[in-house]
């Protein structure tokens, strides 16, 4: 069994999940429980769909409770399921990903899908430049995208928004 932090060296993003991941295409039906200060849709919606094995998803500020920790250990060990309920509300609204958009949060990201920079989304909609980057920080923030070094939000959110 392999008990994970998402954030591992040398980046500290999501080294941990990737790793869980490789580990269970490895050796399949791998037992693994996840642990995180938060959900990480990008990696965690293809380790929690793999049905061979147990796996787990715990959010860390839940497993100071040591006793509930252990029993999540022993279950994911056994083949079964260990998820915080906040990981599961949250991948499931993640089913309709641009249902929290405004309409303008559409349009905007609507142009960002038509590969239009900031100053053309900004005199195609009569805004400001400052506000469409209003616009795009509320659109990664109720998409689940935190600030990465190592992710194109913009891309991200297109992808969200043609899958859609």
């Amino acid at each position: 069994m392999a008990v994970v932090d998402v954030r591992l060296p040398p980046t500290y993003s999501d080294e941990g999940l990737k790793a869980a991941i490789a580990a269970r295409a490895a050796v399949p039906g791998l037992p693994v429980l996840v642990l995180s200060q938060h959900v990480e849709p990008l990696y965690a919606r293809e380790l929690l769909t793999d049905k061979r094995g147990g796996v787990g998803y715990l959010l860390k500020e839940r497993v100071s409770d040591v006793e509930q920790f252990v029993q999540a250990v022993h279950r994911v060990a056994a083949g079964g399921t260990a998820f915080d309920p906040d990981v599961v509300s949250q991948l499931l609204a993640r089913r309709e990903p641009l249902a929290g958009l405004t309409p303008r949060e559409h349009d905007v990201l609507r142009h960002i899908a038509e590969g239009r920079s900031n100053a053309a989304i900004a005199a195609r909609l009569f805004i400001t430049e400052k506000v469409v980057s209003k616009y795009i920080n509320s659109i990664f923030a109720k998409l689940g995208m935190p600030p990465s070094e190592d992710v194109n939000r913009r891309v991200l959110a297109v992808l969200k928004f043609l899958d859609a």
